[in-house]
């Protein structure tokens, strides 16, 4: 008889362990509070090491419109011109790792990562998705409780729950540290490519930023603190790091205001493609320190709900497909309820250090690793291997990562500890 699972939350990391488990023989259920009615995001970069997973999910980058990226480009930004040593090129990232990096918007990438779950033409039965379906509740012997008071019972029951997870409670004993803030916020908001296009002075800037990632630095300001940047990806997405001031969240019009204000050092075009947003949205940046453990009974954290993350570096959707992966590769044909607690023992040794890293990584900007050596050695794997401390060592180690290969590891070692034992 396949595992039953049950997977709470149908995000980035409930959709990829849907997927990655359906196709693994695993009967997958996914339990739902939102309608996916009018779903809105942003775009993101969806980097080497988050595509080779998908890619070996069956992913379809065509179908999601996703644009392959060729360079990460660091520029002043209040003169639009090149940062010294500031770029780095994503073109040479298939050759150097295998699989290239690609902008997409999460909106397209959520909907090709549906069709994958939900296909009849895919590997292994169709996730059943149950919509409108708001868990409240669960207990580690693997149940959940929905809002209507019913029940559900599985082998495994996968949190994908994200940053406010309901079922993070019941995997730890005690609440978790609680979130430190960073003292910064940040705006964000899409254009569409062509309304720049068919601006001849905002089409020039256009091409002055270049093709694929791009972050505006404030280079001027000397109080880390105070620092700002604006992140431009390839699909015309820009997120405005800022110190946090206050702002009415719900008041489209104040927010906006508040992003030209908070950027009116920059250079005037950047401000001019500011001036053309429009559902400008605002939130506070938190700290959340790595989980001590990401399991407990049948019950098993992913995605934000075990490791969430600041924007530095682009890694949190990655590391939810990765998650998802990981997840799928070590049930393969696993059949006996017995094996789970070995397999999720399995899936924290092959992820915790390494989200963890990327955790305390997404904390400094680009240049300033050595900043959290110090914590990076504390999840370093094996333990006293190196750890990144300069922007060309965070990208090997971010877009390098192999989740599969990690995955082959730790079954090997655990192939070898059951030899021992039957010896």
């Amino acid at each position: 008889m396949p595992l039953k699972i049950i997977i709470v939350g149908a995000g980035i990391a409930g959709l990829s362990a849907g997927i990655a488990l359906r196709q693994a023989g695993c009967k997958v259920e996914i339990f739902e509070k939102s309608h996916f009615a009018a779903e809105i995001g942003a775009a993101l970069m969806v980097t080497s090491n988050g595509a080779r997973v998908l890619s070996h999910l069956g992913f379809s980058f065509s179908a999601a419109r996703a644009v392959r990226a060729d360079t990460w480009r660091v520029m002043h930004g209040d003169t639009i011109k090149p940062i010294e040593n500031g770029t780095v090129d994503l073109g040479s990232a298939e050759r150097q790792f295998g699989v290239p990096v690609w902008s997409v918007h999460r909106v397209d990438l959520h909907n090709e990562l549906l069709r994958l779950a939900t296909t009849e033409k895919g590997h292994g039965r169709p996730v059943q998705i149950h919509l409108a379906s708001e868990v409240v509740a669960a207990s580690a012997d693997g149940f959940i409780t929905l809002k209507d008071s019913t029940r559900h019972t599985a082998d495994l029951i996968v949190a994908a729950d994200g940053l406010h997870s309901v079922l993070k409670r019941v995997v730890l004993e005690q609440e978790a540290t609680p979130p430190l803030p960073t003292g910064l916020s940040a705006f964000r908001f899409l254009i569409d490519t062509q309304a720049l296009l068919d601006s001849d002075a905002l089409s020039a800037t256009l091409e002055r930023k270049g093709t694929g990632a791009t972050l505006l630095a404030d280079t001027k300001e000397k109080d880390i603190a105070k620092e700002r940047h604006i992140m431009c990806s390839e699909v015309q997405n820009f997120v405005g790091i800022h110190p946090t001031r206050e702002v009415v969240d719900d008041d489209a019009d104040a927010t906006k205001i508040s992003m030209l204000q908070e950027f009116n050092h920059f250079a005037p075009e950047v401000l001019e493609i500011m001036a053309q947003s429009s559902n400008v949205k605002r939130w506070p940046l938190f700290i959340h320190e790595p989980l001590t453990t990401w399991f407990k009974g049948r019950v098993l954290l992913i995605g934000d709900a075990a490791h969430p993350m600041l924007p530095f570096g682009g890694q949190g959707a990655n590391m939810a497909i990765e998650d998802g992966g990981t997840l799928g590769y070590l049930f393969k044909g696993v059949e006996d309820p017995n094996e789970i607690p070995d397999r999720l023992r399995l899936f924290e040794l092959a992820r915790k250090s390494r989200a963890s890293r990327v955790q305390v990584l997404s904390k400094v900007r680009a240049s300033r690793e050595k900043e959290v050596e110090e914590e990076l050695r504390r999840y370093a794997d094996p333990p006293g291997s190196s750890v990144p401390t300069n922007m060309i060592e965070r990208t090997v180690h971010d877009y390098g990562f192999d989740v599969f290969k990690k995955c082959d590891e730790v079954l090997n070692s655990y192939k070898d500890e059951l030899v021992k034992q039957n010896m």
